[in-house]
């Protein structure tokens, strides 16, 4: 599929290296030579210097020939106009556009067709979402949703108190009471698909596939007490502390803000009325302290500088702080982030890519395309969600009797209201939601590709 990206920031880059990997003939417009040249020397791209909002720019791209505008400048204006320029000289494209100014979400929604848009997306609201749910469920380094919010993919962290250290996983049910499937350990910086006679050590990063209803009983099993914060300590006022700040207002969740630029603290004290905003500096721990670090339930790092944030959260660590989320949102995870006491990382762009990448899958297979897809284990799993319809092979047939390919998990099956985690017995029929994990650098696109 052909693929025009205009923008090649830290999003564009995470959206070129994925789309690279699965095969798409891309074109790069940046108006910086020097990031294009970067960019060109690693990826078999094509890249053109210039504005993309120009016609004679988009046209010398190929925009007529093209099937999906990806536009991510970081002007939300400079999007829309370059969407609305692509529409108008190939009205059968598909556009996509970044627009982060929470001024113009409801305008977007409303005027969508106007401005040739098939999709917006916004990291910091994603982000901000995000970090609302990981607050409903301490116990979580991260949480991702399938089947209408009916099952999840949790990741579990196992420390030298765990109860799951050296524990093989055909024993996990006698210590956690509760039906799971742990789909994916992460060991060492690497992904690792475990069978049943798996040993479990300390420092594995364990993602963990379980109905909804269950969590609350894999944490009560594993003695992780949790529960809902009431106060929350936000270091940054940038745009994800908005949006958070005004979902958790909403929640009644108590929210302290600590941002040094006094304009923008006078700004949010107007939008965010239920919210304490502290003028100063998060590094400071004077200002943590005053911000009352030592007995707030979650500390949340959302400065725009990632040391930053790793620093004062390794603070709130020390602190006892039972709940930590930082943003990262331009270093990569890796083995020395992973010891570090950093809690939940949250990546904006990993977020808004998973979103685009689904729907570059949903493009090319106008059925049978994935409903969700999520990036786990550092990048190096997927899990996604698809619907069984009339196409699908081997419906009714069990699990057992199936060839599937290597490193490809069946991790659980709705059917209707029920949840199962699947044995060799278990089977899938139309109509029925089935969740892969799969490790390695295969691409699923259907749900007929798992089969050999």
């Amino acid at each position: 599929m052909k693929i025009i990206v205009a923008g090649d920031g830290k999003l564009g880059l995470t959206l070129t290296r994925q789309l690279a990997l699965e095969g798409h003939d891309l074109t790069l417009i940046d108006a910086n030579a020097k990031v294009l040249e970067s960019i060109q020397e690693r990826y078999d791209v094509m890249v053109i210097q210039g504005n993309c909002a120009t016609m004679d720019v988009l046209q010398h791209a190929g925009i007529k020939e093209t099937d999906l505008l990806i536009a991510m400048t970081g002007a939300d204006e400079i999007n829309l106009l370059c969407c609305m320029t692509a529409h108008g000289i190939n009205p059968a494209i598909h556009t996509i556009a970044r627009v982060r100014n929470p001024e113009y979400t409801e305008q977007i929604y409303k005027m969508r067709d106007m401005f040739g848009l098939s999709m917006a997306v916004n990291p910091e609201r994603q982000a901000a979402v995000e970090i609302g749910r990981l607050l409903k469920y301490p116990g979580f380094l991260k949480r991702d949703t399938f089947a209408k919010g009916r099952v999840e993919i949790v990741e579990l962290r196992l420390d030298e108190k765990s109860k799951l250290c050296n524990v093989a996983l055909n024993d996990m049910y006698s210590i956690v009471r509760c039906k799971i499937l742990v789909c994916t350990v992460l060991r060492n910086g690497a992904a690792v698909a475990p069978d049943g006679n798996f040993i479990l050590r300390e420092g594995d990063r364990i993602f963990v596939t379980a109905p909804s209803n269950e969590l609350t009983k894999l944490l009560r099993g594993l003695g992780i007490i949790t529960h809902k914060a009431k106060r929350v300590l936000v270091c940054g006022g940038g745009r994800v502390s908005f949006y958070l700040a005004k979902q958790l207002e909403k929640s009644g969740i108590a929210v302290q803000i600590i941002e040094q630029d006094p304009e923008r603290c006078t700004m949010l004290a107007g939008l965010l009325p239920h919210t304490d905003i502290f003028q100063g500096d998060a590094s400071s721990e004077f200002q943590l302290e005053q911000g009352g670090i030592s007995d707030c339930d979650a500390l949340v790092t959302l400065t725009g500088i990632d040391e930053l944030n790793m620093i004062i959260s390794l603070y709130g660590s020390s602190c006892g702080v039972s709940q930590v989320i930082t943003k990262l949102g331009r270093m990569n995870s890796n083995n020395i982030l992973d010891k570090l006491s950093l809690g939940s990382i949250i990546s904006p762009r990993e977020l808004c890519c998973n979103t685009i990448v689904r729907y570059v899958r949903a493009m090319q297979n106008q059925t049978g395309a994935a409903r969700t897809v999520y990036s786990i284990a550092d990048g190096q799993a997927e899990a996604m969600e698809f619907l069984v319809d009339e196409h699908t092979l081997h419906c009714g047939e069990p699990l057992k009797q199936l060839k599937i390919k290597k490193n490809v998990l069946v991790a659980c099956i709705t059917t209707g209201s029920r949840q199962q985690i699947p044995n060799g017995d278990s089977f899938f029929c139309e109509g029925d939601s089935v969740i892969i994990v799969t490790n390695g650098d295969r691409v699923i696109y259907q749900l007929n590709d798992i089969f050999e």
